[in-house]
């Protein structure tokens, strides 16, 4: 199977965001609203996803100062994580559960060049089989690190709730009806994902929540 297309410029993001707004008015007006999107590209590697686990549950200002230790720590590749006992990860901030989880990913050997040219599905499967790793930060990661233009995370509350708004629904979809939803912003689901989160702050400034 083939990687697909990746988005690597703004360019790309643009070409994106020009296809579904031609196949969908909602989508077009959202566009309208939100201006040209972000490319949000981020690095890959053993990193990111180790931030991802330090910012599971806790607000972004709490994940931002433990992230920081663990950078002046040096602990933030593989063996670095592998030298330190929970206990010493533990010392550094992390929860029992989080320095299991960094044990885990370090223990995992992901082998990350590998990843950048493996099918989305494998790339999700390999991530998920990381205890500690769920179905959402694997699409993060597959979105953002790696540039994936048909990945999309479902299961994430700011793309429910901008689709909630944007579409008029009585409710937030559920994880498996936006997950349907989606297909039709194929094969520039990750695009589509961008114009939501976009979209999701441009509402809720209009509604006056911050």
């Amino acid at each position: 199977m083939s990687v697909g297309r990746i988005i690597e410029t703004d360019t790309d993001v643009a070409e994106g965001a020009a296809w579904l707004a031609a196949r969908d008015g909602r989508l077009e007006s959202a566009l309208a609203e939100t201006g040209p999107l972000p490319l949000r590209r981020r690095p890959d590697g053993f990193a990111e996803l180790l931030s991802a686990i330090v910012s599971q549950q806790v607000s972004t200002a709490s994940a931002r100062a433990l992230w920081s230790r663990l950078q002046d720590a040096g602990v933030t590749d593989a063996a670095t994580v592998q030298a330190h006992s929970e206990e010493a990860l533990r010392a550094l901030g992390l929860s029992r559960q989080k320095a299991r989880y960094a044990r885990a990913l370090a223990d995992a050997e992901i082998d990350f060049p590998a990843l950048r040219s493996a099918p989305d599905q494998e790339v999700i499967r390999r991530l998920t089989g990381v205890t500690g790793i769920g179905v959402w930060t694997a699409e993060i990661y597959a979105m953002f690190s790696l540039g994936r233009a048909d990945v999309f995370a479902p299961g994430d509350l700011a793309l429910q709730e901008a689709a909630r708004i944007l579409y008029g629904l009585p409710e937030r979809p559920t994880e498996k009806v936006l997950r349907q939803m989606a297909e039709a912003w194929s094969p520039w689901r990750s695009v589509a994902a961008r114009l939501l989160f976009a979209y999701y702050r441009v509402a809720k400034q209009r509604d006056g929540i911050t």
